[in-house]
């Protein structure tokens, strides 16, 4: 694009001689203007599902899925983790809780408790009634939907159907 800019630069300078190169302007720069964008496109696409790592996955990316991010991505990744943190945490302010976690429950539950296989070694989990639940691989746990869904997203846990 660098290239047929400086093209259509010299060749705008000398239509003021040259009549003939106008149509050679218009062309390179309708072409200019069409991978512009593509490009644009391609960003916004990109971008969209970066969003939708986010979403799915949490504010931490698996390694795999990280991997496959450039270093600008993964900043704009980031920020947006972080923006998106902190209006969650500003959600209920008003009504005195400290945040509502928007990621938890991407679709209505269709049961209130699942059955469950810890995939990892994860350590204890205290579910919002104050139980303590030891998350060793292999076990499997009866626990509340809603405490599940964001270690079923980081693979944490697996849903037994």
């Amino acid at each position: 694009m660098h290239v047929l800019f400086k093209m259509n630069m010299d060749d705008a300078n000398a239509t003021t001689e040259n009549k003939s190169l106008w149509t050679t302007v218009q062309v390179r720069h309708s072409a200019l203007e069409r991978n512009k964008r593509c490009l644009l496109a391609y960003l916004y696409n990109r971008m969209d599902k970066i969003k939708t790592l986010r979403w799915e996955f949490g504010s931490v990316l698996p390694p795999d899925v990280r991997e496959l991010l450039s270093d600008t991505e993964y900043d704009w990744f980031s920020k947006y983790s972080t923006n998106l943190a902190q209006y969650m945490r500003s959600l209920g302010e008003d009504i005195g809780y400290s945040g509502i976690d928007l990621t938890e429950n991407l679709r209505p539950p269709k049961w209130l408790y699942i059955e469950v296989l810890c995939l990892t070694d994860y350590g204890k989990l205290e579910l919002e009634d104050g139980d303590v639940v030891m998350l060793k691989k292999n076990s499997r746990h009866f626990l509340p939907t809603s405490e599940c869904q964001t270690l079923i997203r980081q693979g944490v846990l697996k849903q037994i159907v």
